[in-house]
């Protein structure tokens, strides 16, 4: 089984769960609102969905071609953050699936990284993606790796200025699916 069909099932299994807990809290006919950052493509193999962790093992591998012995390849190669972002449809069908809700609505918007800021956009997107994926990978990263604060400043960095223009052009089209359900 690929990491991303593991990450997949583990979403699925646990965002079950998550909407059978929720459901026993509820009332008849009470509605929840809940907000995922994911991706437009149903397709988890697309190219859209995993792109932030190439980013990163760019300026992983940039940064161990620069400082010789800081990080081991065969590391970089088994690294798998657990992480998964449904599309829209996915979390439709999911909550489907479960039973305890109806889906009222599902709608997808982008995230405004610089709040229409677009003269400073270029500097100010890529590195507020890169505190981003910072403030969710950083404990794995240390861990992991055993980066110390200096190596991870600068791993974020590069993260953040090498790969600016694709940054800009993947992030600023992140969907956010905020989905309303009601109990059934």
């Amino acid at each position: 089984m690929s990491v991303i069909n593991a990450y997949q099932q583990q979403f699925h299994e646990d965002f079950s769960l998550f909407l059978r807990s929720r459901a026993k809290e509820m009332a008849s006919k009470g509605r929840i609102v809940l907000s995922f950052m994911g991706w437009r493509s149903p397709n988890p193999y697309a190219d859209e969905a995993g792109y932030q962790w190439e980013l990163l093992a760019r300026a992983l591998m940039s940064l161990a071609l620069d400082v010789p012995g800081l990080v081991e390849k065969e590391k970089t190669d088994s690294f798998n953050a657990p992480y998964y972002t449904p599309s829209p449809e996915e979390v439709k069908c999911q909550v489907e699936n479960e039973g305890s809700f109806v889906v009222v609505d599902v709608k997808s918007f982008g995230i405004e990284w610089d709040a229409g800021d677009w003269i400073n956009c270029k500097i100010s997107s890529g590195n507020r993606v890169a505190k981003t994926i910072r403030a969710v990978v950083e404990l794995m990263l240390e861990n992991y790796f055993h980066l110390g604060v200096e190596m991870m400043d600068e791993l974020f960095k590069r993260y953040a200025k090498k790969n600016i223009l694709k940054l800009i052009v993947y992030f600023l089209s992140i969907p956010v699916a905020p989905a309303r359900l009601a109990r059934r």
